[in-house]
């Protein structure tokens, strides 16, 4: 059997056993809710949104058709993970293609963990000239390891647990997943 045949069928078995935390209903009114708080904050602003991929994907998808006024639309690629359940070096793969320097961007990322990733990218952004930047997350996981970070704009608390679906993945797989789930045992 291939390394591939085996991915799929531990990621088969990730996701029966996994705990549902939020169904797909629930995920979705929290991304209506997220978008309301964002837009009181940035409908006047014209904000650039920056999706930090892969994660961001779906959740930004979602988020954007909720928001009912005049923005820009890119993304950031940077990733610490690299399909492996654990975080290492932040690894960037794409900049920004617009211009940042005077605008109010918006970072929507899936997960705020222990902020690293986040961090590392709003100083970027700080760094090309930005004149504010916020950030929105889908789930923010409560712990005590987060480095003095936090979301600006949050849809969902979840446990200190790993998890997938709404962009979210295991082991690079599982983003997919309709709900948010939590790997048994991690």
């Amino acid at each position: 059997m291939s390394d591939l045949e085996q991915l799929f069928l531990e990621c088969k078995e990730v996701k029966e056993q996994a705990d549902c935390l939020f169904t797909k209903d629930e995920v979705l009114y929290a991304i209506k809710e997220l978008a309301e708080k964002i837009s009181v904050e940035l409908a006047d602003s014209n904000p650039i949104v920056l999706g930090v991929m892969n994660g961001a994907l779906i959740p930004m998808g979602l988020l954007l058709t909720e928001l009912d006024f005049a923005l820009q639309v890119d993304y950031i690629h940077a990733t610490r993970y690299r399909d492996k359940t654990t975080g290492g070096r932040l690894k960037w793969l794409a900049p920004p293609k617009i211009a940042i320097k005077d605008r109010i961007v918006l970072l929507v990322d899936d997960i705020h963990d222990e902020g690293i990733t986040l961090d590392i990218i709003k100083t970027f952004c700080q760094d090309e000239g930005a004149e504010k930047v916020y950030s929105a997350v889908l789930v923010n996981k409560k712990h005590d390891r987060k480095n003095n970070t936090c979301a600006d704009f949050i849809g969902l608390e979840i446990p200190d647990r790993y998890v997938f679906g709404f962009g979210m993945d295991y082991k690079g797989m599982l983003r997919n997943a309709a709900g948010i789930y939590a790997v048994k045992g991690l």
